[in-house]
């Protein structure tokens, strides 16, 4: 059995937050570089010109890539041989979170009564935490900061299953017509299909950690995703919203075992602003 201190898992998750809101993944950097080849709006171009322009700022000054500095959602893997010793794991991670956000200077953008006077909690926590026990002794975490402008036009659907994959395609394009320039374009998209209610919309967060330009290895779910992509770059919503032939950047598909009188189906809209970062223990 491996003993790890609770202090360690603070700091990691303090370093990552504070990474992933300075630093774009170097797969979203090129996806971003991607677009700006193929899109043949000149509006659309300057756009993904910007926001290539603003990745390399915020890395080189440490300063936020957005001002939405994101609800902190933390996935951990703990290895079944890991013992935490020196207090709570959960309190551990929302420290991580809270030194974060007064380290970095991010912003603080939770409430802490949605329903009544939504006074801000000041440090960004609690943490939206989901955690797996695996094999091994290792802790594996990777953080998602999730802006609201993205967050907020997802959506779930409990579908019947006679309606299949046509019905799926059509609720993620649906999905993103509805949102048009909301959630910051080029999107990434990660779709979570099967389960419960609840597994569907965390499997769309799951999907989202995968590296852009990573296909699912189930070659049918892979011609999914591209299909889905296609539909709605066919939109020509474009980058910013401004019309173009690149709304989404990538989608990321998974699935999981479900009721067999249900189809349910999450997605999960992430903006350009693909924030993730990953550490061991």
């Amino acid at each position: 059995m491996r003993e790890v201190d609770v202090s360690e898992v603070t700091a990691l998750v303090s370093r990552l937050y504070q990474e992933a809101n300075f630093n774009l993944p170097p797969d979203v950097v090129a996806a971003l570089e991607s677009a700006l080849e193929l899109e043949e709006s000149l509006l659309g171009r300057e756009v993904l010109e910007t926001l290539l322009k603003n990745a390399e700022i915020a890395a080189r000054e440490r300063v936020p890539l957005c001002q939405d500095t994101g609800l902190a959602a933390v996935f951990v893997e703990v290895g079944q041989e890991v013992c935490f010793t020196g207090g709570p794991f959960r309190q551990a991670v929302d420290a991580g979170v809270a030194k974060a956000w007064q380290d970095g200077y991010l912003r603080a953008s939770v409430v802490s009564s949605p329903c009544h006077d939504r006074a801000n909690t000041g440090d960004n926590t609690p943490a939206m935490l989901h955690t797996e026990l695996v094999a091994g002794e290792t802790v594996r975490i990777t953080v998602l900061p999730k802006g609201a402008g993205s967050e907020n036009m997802s959506r779930l659907a409990m579908l019947k299953p006679a309606e299949g994959i046509a019905g799926l395609v059509d609720f993620v394009v649906e999905t993103v017509e509805k949102a048009g320039g909301n959630p910051c374009p080029p999107i990434f998209l990660g779709v979570g299909v099967g389960g419960t209610m609840d597994r569907a919309a965390v499997l769309s967060k799951l999907a989202l950690l995968r590296p852009a330009a990573s296909p699912n290895p189930d070659e049918r779910l892979a011609r999914l995703e591209l299909e889905i992509r296609d539909s709605v770059n066919a939109l020509g919503i474009g980058p910013g919203g401004f019309g173009g032939s690149i709304t989404c950047l990538g989608v990321a598909l998974e699935e999981y075992p479900c009721h067999i009188a249900s189809l349910p189906v999450a997605v999960n809209i992430q903006c350009n602003s693909a924030r993730r970062a990953t550490g061991s223990i």
